[in-house]
């Protein structure tokens, strides 16, 4: 890697928001460091080295301690100090409370919670005491509803997107910006993963990863504290969520994760 130009850390890059998030940062003159726990991240890095970016690809799962001390250590070891980090790795499990298994419900949280969290403190601590940076934490619609059979993905992003808020707070006097990226239902493989293909959010509209990304990286770079990025729809949905009762909110979930018989 050169030092000529920014660098930028994005996980969850292998595929759908966050290989979208990459593609933005090469095609705006960043260099990259690339994770993914699968395979396919060697795949992405060649395709965004396509777009002139240098990359670096580490394949290490972040819901271990050890997956998160892999990823900082390569970021750590060239030497440069991060312009930019896209905390975007995420995943789901449908299916209600009682029948999930608890160790699927674990790496949820593992990943969702605590690396962002971790990560977060990591690419902060270091941002902050050069007094630049900016960072994009990947939420979700998700965040504003009780997750009616999608529980504990949604209390999940309601952490993150909690944690987030507090830490633009604490930093308001800071040049380090803090951006919540926060789609709702997007074309990745996040449904199959989830094992929510066979209901109504499965089987419904889903908004473009590449639009979702760019709408993301420009509130990125403009600042902003929320991107509610997606279609028209989306956004309304969004809107909608922050005047409506949990219950309501809570309720209407069930009937767009609930498994269809």
């Amino acid at each position: 890697m050169t030092d000529t130009k920014p660098l930028a850390l994005v996980t969850g890059a292998s595929s759908g928001i966050g290989f979208e998030l990459a593609r933005q940062f090469a095609r705006n003159g960043f260099d990259l460091v690339i994770d993914a726990e699968d395979p396919t991240i060697t795949t992405a890095a060649a395709k965004l080295r396509g777009e002139g970016a240098e990359v670096t690809a580490v394949q290490a799962d972040l819901r271990t301690p050890d997956g998160i001390e892999q990823l900082w250590t390569r970021v750590q070891a060239l030497g440069r100090p991060l312009d930019a980090a896209a905390l975007n790795a995420g995943v789901g499990r449908g299916g209600a409370f009682v029948d999930t298994d608890w160790a699927d419900d674990l790496e949820v949280m593992q990943l969702n919670v605590v690396s962002t969290a971790a990560l977060l403190k990591l690419v902060l601590v270091q941002m902050t005491g050069r007094n630049q940076g900016r960072v994009l934490v990947t939420s979700s619609v998700a965040a504003t509803m009780p997750g009616a059979y999608q529980p504990v993905y949604n209390a999940s992003k309601s952490f993150v997107q909690s944690l987030t808020e507090a830490v633009q707070q604490e930093l308001k006097d800071s040049a380090v910006t803090i951006t919540s990226l926060m789609p709702g239902p997007t074309d990745t493989d996040f449904f199959a993963r989830a094992d929510l293909q066979d209901t109504a959010m499965g089987k419904g509209p889903k908004d473009d990863a590449a639009k979702v990304a760019e709408q993301g990286f420009a509130g990125l770079m403009d600042g902003k504290k929320e991107v509610h990025a997606g279609s028209l729809m989306t956004k309304a949905q969004e809107m909608a969520s922050k005047v409506l009762p949990d219950s309501v909110k809570s309720s209407a979930h069930e009937s767009m994760a609930k498994p269809r018989d």
